[in-house]
């Protein structure tokens, strides 16, 4: 099931509720694409994750007093900022041994 049913479905929550549960989605999806060069798409996917909240939250009555403006202090407040998550490959797999044993 994607995101966006999963958001259609819950959407009448509390915010706070909605807020953690697209919190760990945002915090899941840059421990996986996270690394370096990829900041731009990691990006790109925390604000679809905002446009589509700020959709599912201006559905929920006739008279929507949703804005922009609150919506940005919901995504600040609830969303993780994207940040690289991983070093790039040449420092992660530098390994520094001791003597002639890899494994110390």
């Amino acid at each position: 099931m994607t995101n966006s049913v999963q958001l259609h479905r819950r959407r009448h929550l509390p915010i706070p509720e909605q807020g953690q549960w697209l919190a760990s989605v945002v915090r899941g999806y840059l421990a996986y694409y996270a690394v370096p060069g990829n900041s731009d798409a990691a990006a790109a996917f925390r604000t679809q994750v905002t446009r589509q909240w700020f959709k599912a939250l201006r559905r929920r009555s006739q008279r929507h007093r949703l804005n922009w403006v609150r919506m940005d202090r919901l995504a600040t407040r609830w969303l993780p900022p994207v940040r690289v998550m991983h070093p790039f490959p040449n420092v992660r797999f530098s390994a520094t041994t001791q003597g002639r044993s890899p494994v110390r």
